[in-house]
């Protein structure tokens, strides 16, 4: 397989952290972003950045007619799960249209190999403790049934003809790379941990906390976190299983263990020696009351398993990473 390998979404958050694990595996990323949601400075120095849109399919050809490509990563995504009970369209027509449009650019390119972020969302309200990948998929809003439209695509596309595919799903992405290079910046910030570390800094909105009547242990949503660099490794991991593994495959990507939002409030307070206020607020939409992962597919089949499990120690790299001032340039709302 070559190892020149296209990025899609990598100014992102997670298309950035990526870009930086391949580099330092030999690889030859390019970056294809339309820079809406993600970062030029966030690339790392020397990788192609080619600003353009999954939904100009003339400027797909004209990429990969220019490049050896010998797998795609896609990370180019909306993903406000709120914001796609209210634009529904806006996320089908980036999710999904923008989505094949990039698949029959890879077809007509003679590319097959396919890495796609998929999410914890496309189980909707949970049957089970931990979700394995067996877990019915009964996603309840528009954000995950884009995401369990697309793995059902690339099932299809892999009997037709002849793409490999691995499927991640997420459940809570989280942390920042120990160089302090890159982290997680949003606008407007919807994710926990940043947004309680942006109010921790001054620099955000009163903290919000949406519903405390859930049925857990404290009232509020409980989620998976898995830091952003285990996600990568996982990423890295689906480039040989593809190379002996034909279809379309899918992984759980969690830590098996979740935490609340106040839990993670409490953290967060520890890690800054903060006291951070907050406020309750009614429920969002598109909100179930625990997510938590079974991942023990990803860790059996492709030998991953994540190095960063302690909530603490997540917060604390995202916690550098936000008060690194000479990163200001793509940290947004800081």
């Amino acid at each position: 397989m070559s190892k020149k390998v296209l990025v899609c979404g990598g100014a992102g958050y997670i298309g950035s952290h990526m870009v930086r694990r391949l580099v330092e595996n030999g690889f030859e990323p390019v970056v294809l972003d339309n820079l809406s949601q993600g970062h030029a400075p966030a690339v790392v120095s020397g990788v192609p950045l080619i600003r353009g849109d999954l939904l100009d399919p003339a400027a797909l050809d004209a990429l990969f007619g220019a490049h050896d490509f010998g797998a795609v990563y896609h990370f180019a995504a909306l993903i406000a799960v709120s914001e796609s009970v209210t634009a529904p369209g806006l996320y089908y027509r980036n999710n999904v249209a923008g989505t094949l449009n990039l698949l029959d650019a890879m077809r007509r390119a003679g590319v097959d190999r396919f890495v796609f972020s998929s999410t914890a969302a496309v189980y909707g309200n949970p049957q089970t403790g931990l979700l394995a990948e067996s877990h019915p998929k009964r996603p309840i809003t528009p954000y995950g049934r884009s995401k369990r439209m697309m793995e059902q695509v690339l099932a299809d596309y892999g009997r037709a003809f002849g793409i490999s595919s691995v499927s991640f799903r997420y459940f809570n992405a989280a942390g920042a790379d120990p160089s302090g290079e890159v982290g997680e910046a949003h606008d407007p910030e919807t994710h926990l941990i940043p947004a309680i570390l942006l109010s921790a800094l001054g620099n955000h909105p009163a903290l919000g906390i949406f519903g405390d009547d859930y049925d857990t242990s404290d009232g509020t949503c409980v989620r998976d976190y898995i830091h952003v660099n285990d996600i990568a490794s996982a990423h890295l991991a689906a480039l040989d299983w593809m190379e002996a593994n034909d279809g379309h495959h899918v992984f759980n990507l969690g830590n098996g263990k979740g935490f609340s939002n106040l839990e993670v409030l409490e953290a967060a307070k520890k890690v800054t020696g903060i006291d951070i206020p907050y406020r309750i607020g009614p429920r969002r939409d598109g909100d179930a009351a625990t997510l938590v992962a079974d991942s023990e597919r990803a860790r059996r089949l492709l030998g991953w398993r994540p190095q960063v499990s302690d909530i603490e120690a997540i917060i604390e790299s995202a916690w550098a990473w936000h008060r690194a001032p000479k990163y200001g340039p793509f940290a947004v709302n800081r």
